[in-house]
């Protein structure tokens, strides 16, 4: 895609009202000249707030949309004739996926295929100069890969072998986005990232779980002994990937995407409590005192670790946060934005520990899910 065709466009950005999603929107809408078209379902984790700073701008529309749905997708194409779909939506909690792998097989797989589907018809009817501009960006994981051993780096030519509801939902998109390029020429690119964090994000996952529970007081559940590895990539250096990828990338290619810090659960854990008691200390003392392991998760994978190498060298990408400054700056804006995560809060999560089953969740102690 030509550098100079993309900004002044409009791009299509499914699952935009998420955490990375609404990272991403904020910064086409802030650092570029793109109209931005938000779709999301709006499902639990889906989050208007996390677009309020971008809600006003003339350059950004919201549909309320679900990808399974072939006709209201057929609709926004007509309506705003997107230069570019970046696609993220996604059920996308691993413990979730274990509970209820169903609606991650009808979202990632029916729901990817619905929408390249769209797409594909739509970008057959365009003219030939546009058609050939066009871009169909899939957001995907490292988990898709499986698990690593105590060595080694996930790669773009890593085969995939998912272990969980989730990953082998988000591998079976992959493959339909792949399958969807060889088969019909459709102009598609694909990454696959480590673990995000940062502001905006749903109290579900680990680092927000866990400053928010410190910030109460609570329990800090940790699965196991928190020996797994996680390669962390904070949200918005993730989004500035993703920029690069659809501006720069080749049609048919994969880039893997990658924070190069990689941490155990146990360590991470305990520098959210470290940061915390240094921005605001508990009377009571060293929040590392809350920390309490239980039962593992089924099909834990052990160690996730990406080599960014090929995104760095070809398309001039690396991450511009380290783990302690990105943590930092996570554990200050949960701090700063209270009203924001309350109004998540006051919905039916209230920050258990899912994927563990109810019956090993209540001897745990954790309230379980409705």
């Amino acid at each position: 895609m030509p550098a100079d065709s993309l900004p002044s466009s409009t791009i299509l950005v499914t699952g935009g009202a998420g955490f990375i999603g609404s990272a991403f929107v904020r910064m086409l809408v802030h650092r570029t000249e793109a109209t931005v078209v938000t779709v999301d379902k709006l499902t639990y984790a889906g989050n208007l707030d996390s677009l309020a700073p971008v809600a006003t701008s003339p350059r950004h529309r919201f549909e309320r949309v679900d990808i399974c749905d072939e006709g209201a997708l057929r609709q926004l194409f007509d309506q705003y004739h997107p230069a570019a779909v970046v696609h993220l939506a996604a059920e996308s909690h691993v413990d979730r996926s274990i509970d209820g792998p169903a609606e991650f097989v009808n979202t990632n797989v029916v729901g990817t295929f619905t929408l390249l589907e769209t797409a594909r018809h739509y970008w057959q009817a365009l003219p030939a100069a546009e058609r050939a501009d066009f871009r169909f960006l899939n957001v995907s994981t490292d988990e898709v890969f499986g698990s690593l051993g105590p060595e080694g780096h996930f790669r773009e030519d890593t085969p995939y072998q998912p272990n969980s509801p989730y990953a082998a939902s988000k591998a079976g998109s992959d493959h339909l986005v792949r399958a969807w390029h060889r088969t019909y020429g459709l102009p598609i690119l694909t990454t696959n990232c480590s673990n995000n964090y940062g502001p905006y994000q749903f109290p579900e996952k680990l680092i927000p779980l866990m400053i928010l529970n410190a910030l109460e007081g609570k329990r800090l559940p940790v699965y196991g002994i928190g020996e797994n590895v996680r390669d962390w990539l904070f949200v918005d250096d993730h989004a500035a990937a993703l920029w690069k990828v659809l501006h720069h990338g080749r049609p048919g290619e994969t880039y893997c995407v990658g924070g190069n810090s990689e941490r155990r659960n146990v360590d991470v854990v305990r520098a959210v409590c470290d940061t915390l008691d240094e921005l605001l200390p508990d009377p009571e003392g060293p929040r590392e005192r809350l920390i309490h392991f239980v039962k593992d998760r089924p099909g834990h994978d052990g160690r996730y670790a990406i080599d960014a190498g090929r995104i760095e060298r070809e398309l001039g990408w690396t991450p511009t946060h380290d783990f302690e400054s990105g943590l930092r700056h996570t554990v200050q804006w949960y701090l700063d934005n209270r009203d924001w995560w309350e109004r998540v809060r006051s919905g039916a999560y209230r920050g258990e520990r899912l994927g563990l089953g109810t019956a090993a969740m209540a001897a745990a102690g954790l309230k379980t899910t409705s």
